[in-house]
């Protein structure tokens, strides 16, 4: 990786102890690359394209790595909320050719979530944040720059 770059991570903070460990996992694999990290939190899953959006806008950050969890209830606010992230992320990781690393867990109850999130066990918030640096990669061998 190059010197310098930095990559902003995006949490959802709805269920803080899963997002923390999310957040502890991301942070072990940026620091293993050497490369330095910001955070910023949202309230939930819901929030992160919005907070994301913002972030891209101030051209402070080579990738960003989005957090969160979303575990299933009695409605289907679950489905609108896991499709809705899932979505408006996707749509600005397109557009703007940035690099993201997308690490929000959809689990049925608290001990999928905890499987998923765990350093120990998953570690999904690494596989994010190393998601986030293989299109880093990828977007510094292919010469292209972000878009805004």
């Amino acid at each position: 990786m190059t010197e310098g770059q930095r990559v902003l991570i995006l949490e959802a903070r709805f269920y803080a102890d899963i997002a923390d460990q999310l957040v502890a996992g991301a942070v072990g694999a940026l620091d293993a690359a050497g490369v330095g990290h910001e955070r910023i939190g949202v309230p939930g899953a819901f929030e992160l394209p919005a907070a994301l959006a913002m972030a891209i806008d101030s051209g402070r950050y080579d990738g960003f790595v989005a957090l969160g969890c979303v575990i299933r209830g009695e409605t289907s606010h679950y489905d609108h909320v896991c499709g809705e992230s899932a979505r408006g992320l996707a749509m600005l990781a397109e557009r703007h050719r940035i690099a993201l690393g997308f690490g929000v867990v959809t689990a049925e109850n608290r001990e999928q979530a905890w499987e998923r999130a765990a350093q120990d066990r998953r570690n999904k918030g690494a596989d994010a944040a190393n998601a986030c640096l293989a299109m880093m990669a990828i977007r510094a061998s292919l010469g292209a720059e972000p878009r805004s």
